[in-house]
Formats: C-alpha cells, sequence, structure tokens
C-alpha cells in the first residue's frame, strides 16, 4: 500500500492491570505473576471503556507475552470479538540481574539516578538497554501500524515500554521518558497516519469515546 492512501490507526496502549507486587518488586520477564483481584477487576474495566468504542472498530487485540499482560488482554478481547494475538515486541524491558529486585533496595544504589535522569545510557546488567528497549517497542508499533491500516488496536504491555513509545511518538528525548505516568491499566492513544503521530490521551482512566484529533 502506497504511504499516502495508507488509512490512519490508533494505538490503544494498555497497561496490564495490577499485581501482588506492582511498586514493590521489579518483577521484569520473570514467569508466574499473575493479576491481584484487584487487577482483574482493573481489566474488566478497560475492557468496557475499550467495547465503548464500538467493537467492530478494533481490528485486533495484541499482548505482551508475560501472563500479566495476557491476563489483562484477555477480557477486552471477549469484549470485542477478538483473540488475543501474543507479540513479543510488547514484552516488559529485561532488566537482567535486577530482575525481582525489591524497589526499595534499587532506590538506594548509586546508579538509579542514571536510571531515573539519564535513562538512554543505562543498560540493565545482564539485560537491555534502554535504546534497545524503545527501538523494539517501536518497531513492534509499527509493525502493527502497517498491519492494521484504518482500525484501532489494542496492545497491552508495561510501564516502561508504552512510556518509551509514548516518547518516540511525541518526538521527546529518551531521557524525559520517566516524566510520564502509566497506571495499573491505563490507556493511552495514539493516532499513526501519514504524518507525524498524534497522542491523543495518556495514563487516561476515563471516557474514550472522545479521542479525536483537534
Amino acid at each position: 500500500m502506497a504511504e499516502k492512501s495508507r488509512k490512519p490507526t490508533l494505538m490503544l496502549f494498555v497497561r496490564h492491570g495490577q499485581t501482588p507486587t506492582t511498586g514493590a518488586v521489579l518483577p521484569g520477564r520473570a514467569p508466574g505473576l499473575h493479576l491481584s483481584d484487584q487487577g482483574r477487576r482493573q481489566a474488566e474495566h478497560a475492557a468496557e471503556r475499550i467495547a465503548a468504542l464500538g467493537a467492530k472498530r478494533i481490528g485486533a487485540v495484541y499482548a505482551s507475552p508475560m501472563e500479566r499482560a495476557q491476563e489483562t488482554a484477555a477480557p477486552i478481547a471477549r469484549a470485542v470479538g477478538r483473540r488475543v494475538r501474543v507479540l513479543d515486541g510488547l514484552n516488559e524491558c529485561d532488566f537482567g540481574k535486577w530482575t525481582g529486585r525489591r524497589l526499595g533496595d534499587l532506590r538506594r544504589r548509586r546508579d538509579w539516578q542514571q536510571v531515573q535522569r539519564n535513562p538512554s545510557s543505562f543498560r540493565f546488567p545482564g539485560g537491555e538497554s534502554f535504546a534497545e528497549m524503545q527501538n523494539r517497542m517501536t518497531d513492534a508499533v509499527y509493525h502493527l501500524v502497517a498491519r492494521h491500516p484504518g482500525t484501532t488496536v489494542v496492545a497491552v504491555s508495561h510501564a516502561d515500554t508504552i512510556k518509551a513509545a509514548v516518547s518516540h511518538a511525541s518526538g521527546a528525548h529518551l531521557d524525559m521518558f520517566q516524566r510520564i505516568v502509566v497506571s495499573p491499566c491505563s490507556i493511552t492513544a495514539v493516532l499513526y497516519g501519514t504524518g507525524d503521530p498524534l497522542v491523543l490521551a495518556t495514563n487516561s482512566t476515563s471516557d474514550l469515546t472522545a479521542l479525536v484529533p483537534s
């Protein structure tokens, strides 16, 4: 399809719902972490909000390989009559040796300030750099945009990956991405067309039906 004739794609980035360790531990890609009761309620609410846009508008529902993301995507997919497709590019950042560490302990490390203030130069020991994570996430997003032109695509992912996608879409340097807040089961909407992306909403927990470019 020629670039000039490609219809815009609305990406709805959904952070997974709350887990028993949210805000206390850096879980990363460790297996076996599931949604808490609150997280499941959050996922059902997100499904209701997305379904209110009209099930026919939703072209596909994708999720990170992590259990907590797929469990969040499941009620959304049911609500819009789609199946959950797993996409590796939406996966959580690989935190390497920091995986499973308590956030309180990590905040006392000297290099924690680099994570917060200069993340573009930081690589997790034995894991990914933030720049690699952003490139991976951006590649996944543009793959979905090309695959589903003219539709709305739901992508259930993680806080850092969604923040990195928003940073790229808005043209902000990666070192600014920690200034973006992405809460559990919040919805972030970005419209991808033939020009620059349009960030329509970030960290939204309210009605989505008014999301239109001005």
